[in-house]
Parts: structure tokens; C-alpha cells; sequence
């Protein structure tokens, strides 16, 4: 009787086991490569949601956001495949990837403008990246 049932049960098992690693496959290299002329959008999408509340967390003094925000920012890079350059085709945007890898860096550069990471012209460089994204993603 248990092994009737073991074998019923076994392809929905292997079934929930199997579809969230076959999403994941689809999700990465030749997948992502096609949707690299969505990455604007997804990368001003991405910085919509966490710039305002990485300007409430600067006002707050709140370095938590940025330890939970790192996590956000990894896990979205991951996705597109810009960080591990598994995605050749994003190699168009760079002012898109950097504005994404860099504007954590800038913000903490507001609470702790003491930091040997500050370098001066940063925010400058963030701000034109994150600009030449947002007109791009318009275009697109």
C-alpha cells in the first residue's frame, strides 16, 4: 500500500522539484540574452523602487536598508546576468548596469561621507548613468 502510494504521489513530487529549476534555466542565458532590450526598463523599474527608500533610509541615519538592499540588488543583477557577465548583450547598457551596481555605494557615501570608498565624483558619474538610463529606457 505505501508503495502504491509513493508511486502516485512521485511524478507530482518530481513535478514541483523539476518546474522551479527548469524556470530557472529559462531564466538565464539565451533566455535573458533576448530580453536584454527590456533591461532599461527593468533596471529604472529597479531603481523606482529602492532609490526613494534608500533617500528615507539616508534621512533615517538607517544602515539596515542598505545590508537588505544589497541582497535586492544582487538577486536582480543575478537575474539579468550582468554581474557574472553571463548576459553579453547588457554590455549595451552600461550606464544602466553601473547606475544599478553603484547607487548603493552613493547612498552610503551620504551617511558615512568619511569613507575611503567616496570617491569624489561619484554621485556625479551615478546621477549622469542613472539619467543616460532613464532616456534610454524611454526610447526602448
Amino acid at each position: 500500500m505505501d508503495l502504491l502510494r509513493l508511486r502516485t504521489r512521485l511524478p507530482a513530487t518530481l513535478g514541483r522539484i523539476a518546474a522551479p529549476l527548469l524556470l530557472a534555466v529559462a531564466a538565464t542565458g539565451v533566455g535573458a540574452q533576448v530580453d536584454a532590450n527590456r533591461f532599461p526598463a527593468a533596471a529604472m523599474s529597479f531603481l523606482g523602487g529602492e532609490l526613494p527608500a534608500m533617500e528615507a533610509a539616508i534621512a533615517a541615519r538607517d544602515r539596515d536598508y542598505f545590508e537588505d538592499a544589497m541582497g535586492r540588488m544582487l538577486g536582480f543583477s543575478d537575474s539579468w546576468g550582468f554581474k557574472t557577465r553571463d548576459n553579453p548583450a547588457l554590455a549595451r547598457f552600461p550606464m544602466c548596469t553601473d547606475a544599478v551596481s553603484d547607487f548603493l555605494v552613493v547612498g552610503m557615501c551620504r551617511i558615512m561621507t568619511t569613507s575611503s570608498a567616496c570617491e569624489p565624483g561619484m554621485a556625479a558619474k551615478f546621477n549622469t548613468n542613472l539619467q543616460q538610463c532613464r532616456d534610454l529606457a524611454a526610447k526602448l
